[in-house]
């Protein structure tokens, strides 16, 4: 065989082999523990603080005060108060599964295999994390429609909301309002895990398991609820597109400049139940960033 032939041959089995090698990288980079960390402090978390949601929704919705939104409720009762529970539940399990371990594991990927700069390498990962959680968007869909009053006679569950859905409207109707959930996702993760690492690095130490429980909580409640805020009218945003079915799709723009028409043309008025809003990510980011820490040392 001559030197050329040997060459050739080399090549064509680099060709072959390559691609499983770089395949393997890739998924040796993710790592379980991570996305069942994730999905079990969602679960604990959403079992809290699901109500708390039902009121926020009801003022981002209508743009009423949170009295008003309370009423509502308790004039429903309290057999509707946790109707369409199971979507945020199983997207909120699934969502901070994949939140948590396509981050790691992006992240794991690239220290090892490029050369980039450690928050360049925390901003990709969070926004890649972000846009993989978009594909859960169904579930904000159907429960936007069960959490919503004026369709409460026409879904008696999340099952006939689903198949009524796809039926009438098709599989793209649940996907409605994925622009601004886009732009929400991708950045707000790449700020939760900057944050999260940096204000790790800024508390004391401790060897009490109550004062690192205590840290755990205010760490991730502080940050979860500033990012909420700031992310806040993209949500606004997203349930007044997710609140209408049928009819073609309004841009995220076109969306906007009608809610602030409708509002009073104030600004402020996007951010209706932002308040609460930042009181219940401040409960909620606190019990998941505890919850996860507490499950990693458990299955550790």
């Amino acid at each position: 065989m001559n030197n050329d032939s040997k060459l050739r041959e080399v090549h064509s089995e680099s060709l072959t082999t390559s691609p499983h090698i770089y395949t393997k990288s890739i998924l040796a980079a993710f790592d379980w523990k991570e996305f069942a960390c994730g999905c079990g402090a969602a679960f604990i978390n959403i079992g809290f603080t699901y109500p708390i949601y039902k009121m926020i929704f009801r003022q981002m919705l209508h743009g009423v005060p949170m009295t008003s939104a309370f009423s509502q409720l308790r004039h429903e009762g309290l057999g509707f108060l946790y109707r369409g529970i199971f979507p945020p539940m199983a997207q909120k399990t699934i969502s901070l599964s994949i939140m948590f371990g396509v981050f790691d594991g992006t992240r794991r990927y690239l220290i090892d295999n490029f050369n980039m700069n450690a928050y360049t390498v925390k901003i990709v990962a969070g926004i890649s994390s972000g846009t993989v959680e978009a594909v859960l968007l169904p579930f904000e869909r159907i429960q936007t429609l069960l959490a919503h009053s004026k369709y409460h006679e026409y879904f008696a569950n999340t099952p006939r909301a689903i198949n009524y859905v796809l039926v009438h409207h098709g599989f793209l109707e649940l996907y409605r309002g994925i622009v601004p959930v886009l732009w929400r996702n991708g950045p707000s993760n790449a700020m939760f895990f900057m944050l999260r690492e940096e204000m790790s690095l800024l508390l004391p130490e401790t060897t009490s398991k109550a004062n690192k429980t205590a840290q755990d909580f205010v760490a991730g409640a502080v940050i979860g609820a500033s990012i909420s805020t700031i992310f806040y009218p993209f949500n606004v945003i997203k349930v007044a597109m997710q609140s209408e079915m049928g009819q073609k799709s309004a841009s995220m723009w076109t969306i906007c400049k009608r809610i602030y028409f409708e509002r009073g043309n104030r600004i402020k008025y996007f951010y209706r139940g932002c308040g609460f809003n930042s009181f219940r990510s401040f409960l909620s980011w606190g019990i998941m960033n505890t919850a996860y820490e507490n499950l990693k040392k458990l299955i550790s």
